[in-house]
């Protein structure tokens, strides 16, 4: 035993103060999310599920809004930590989700949304931003499909254009070429 206490004490020197201790929740937190993924709406489908999660598990919403903030993409996580914040200091919960910029958000736009709602009413927000989630992925596979569909028409302007001509001069020129030398040896002309 006191062979392993040297051993580790040993790394500990050579290590150089490199050493950090394990924390499995921040190793599983994501760094700080890129502004490019502000347009991905399967990414903040993935932060309203973990939000609806933390609401059905009983958490309140400024703790549920302060645990969603570093899995969101960069408006939304911005928006849920000034509201955790907010809701933390014991504000208003309808002038917390009021007073937000949401400028070009619709996801977060609806969020704030069901947030004053559920402030104004007492009507549950966690199935509701379980609903918007859905909404969300709806959206983007629809969103999808529509470019997959506009990627086909485009293609087919250019598929023509190369085969047609070779189908014609593959195809049709020498079948009429061949019957055309036919009835001219049968001497009907």
């Amino acid at each position: 035993m006191s062979l392993a206490a040297v051993l580790l004490a040993l790394a500990a020197l050579l290590a150089g103060g490199r050493v950090r201790a394990a924390n499995p929740i921040a190793d599983v937190a994501p760094a700080a999310t890129d502004a490019g993924e502000d347009d991905d709406p399967l990414a903040a489908a993935s932060a309203l599920d973990v939000f609806a999660a933390c609401l059905s598990s009983g958490m309140a919403v400024a703790a549920a809004a302060k645990a969603t903030a570093p899995y969101a993409p960069h408006g939304l996580a911005d928006v849920l930590e000034r509201a955790a914040d907010l809701l933390a200091v014991g504000a208003d919960a309808f002038t917390v989700w009021s007073t937000v910029d949401v400028s070009g958000q619709p996801r977060v736009e609806a969020l704030c949304r069901l947030a004053r709602r559920s402030a104004a009413s007492g009507s549950a927000l966690a199935q509701a931003v379980s609903d918007l989630a859905d909404q969300s992925r709806r959206d983007a596979a629809d969103s999808a499909r529509a470019a997959a569909e506009r990627a086909s028409v485009l293609i087919a302007g250019p598929l023509g254009v190369c085969y047609l001509p070779a189908f014609v001069c593959l195809g049709i020129v020498p079948v009429v070429v061949g019957l055309a030398g036919d009835v001219l040896q049968s001497g009907v002309w």
